[in-house]
């Protein structure tokens, strides 16, 4: 259902552009739009890891560095059928991550020493989970395709102030008009939105399956929230555009669903997490995913 959900959400952006497209300038001047907004989205499909990963100073993680981070990633990774990803740290105080990167192949997960801080190994465990579910399941090629599309109906918006309508179409008037540059660009945020939002679940339930205790990111999200609401993140502040990449809002503490959050609400991602590991319970102990070990640490991780 979330992947029809997604399909859909895409489908909707697209017919959006093309319509925008059509009414501002015809056919021409909606393919010319397209392949404009492509070229420009396209630097940032084949570098966008490392340019988020710079916007937020972080850096690489080793078994020398961060041995136990590491090692958690490594089983994680393994237990998803993934390649190792590139492992960073960035030195922030609010808990958080992300993951970053084209494919698979290419990707990047990254967490804030202040996730490291304040969260067991389990729950550090889960959050990561979370993250590999997004490279598992392409969620950074889904965010970019819809990036290069909503990207592109803002250039239309952009083409009506400055060229106005279509010239054979009498129907495209001065409020016409303004009502693209208003509402096109509010139209493909939201859609943007919600395909973020969709993603959120989806990742949090294969996190649950790849780590096999959702009780650990449940647990790791209602901390992450929190802290987040204490903690502002000076580098996400600045690039508001990569808030979605984090696994909570790096910008604000929003704690309900509403048309313009990037997020889910917390609740809500935790509800979701309490019943798949009801579920699970009333399973046989043989159909549920197996967990990586146990660590004795319940308390925070030793990171300092």
């Amino acid at each position: 259902m979330n992947y029809f959900k997604t399909a859909l959400l895409l489908a909707a952006l697209t017919a959006l552009f093309m319509a925008i497209g059509f009414a501002l300038g015809g056919q021409g001047g909606m393919v010319i739009a397209f392949l404009v907004a492509l070229a420009m989205n396209a630097y940032s499909y084949w570098n966008a890891d490392k340019v988020v990963l710079r916007m937020h100073n972080a850096v690489e993680a080793d078994e020398k560095n961060a041995p136990e981070f590491f090692e958690i990633i490594r089983r994680l990774a393994e237990a998803a059928d993934l390649p190792m990803p590139r492992v960073y740290l960035i030195n922030s105080p609010q808990p958080n991550a992300f993951a970053t990167g084209r494919n698979p192949a290419n990707a990047a997960v990254a967490a804030t020493t202040g996730l490291l801080d304040t969260l067991s190994m389990e729950e550090v465990a889960g959050v990561m989970a979370h993250e590999l579910a997004h490279v598992k399941n392409r969620d950074t090629l889904v965010m970019t395709l819809t990036a290069t599309i909503a990207g592109a109906i803002s250039m239309l918006a952009n083409f009506a102030f400055f060229f106005g309508g279509n010239r054979n179409n009498n129907s495209m008037g001065l409020i016409g008009t303004l009502a693209i540059m208003v509402l096109a660009p509010l139209g493909a945020a939201l859609v943007q939105m919600a395909i973020s939002r969709t993603r959120e679940y989806a990742a949090d339930r294969m996190g649950a399956e790849i780590c096999g205790r959702p009780l650990w990111l449940a647990e790791a999200l209602t901390k992450i929230s929190a802290g987040a609401a204490r903690h502002r993140s000076p580098a996400a502040e600045r690039n508001p555009a990569t808030a979605h990449l984090f696994i909570i809002n790096p910008l604000s503490g929003e704690r309900m669903d509403n048309l313009f959050s990037t997020h889910p609400s917390t609740e809500n991602r935790v509800a979701r997490l309490l019943g798949l590991a009801r579920e699970w319970e009333a399973a046989s102990p043989a159909s549920a995913p197996a967990a990586p070990p146990r660590s004795e640490s319940r308390h925070g991780g030793p990171w300092s």
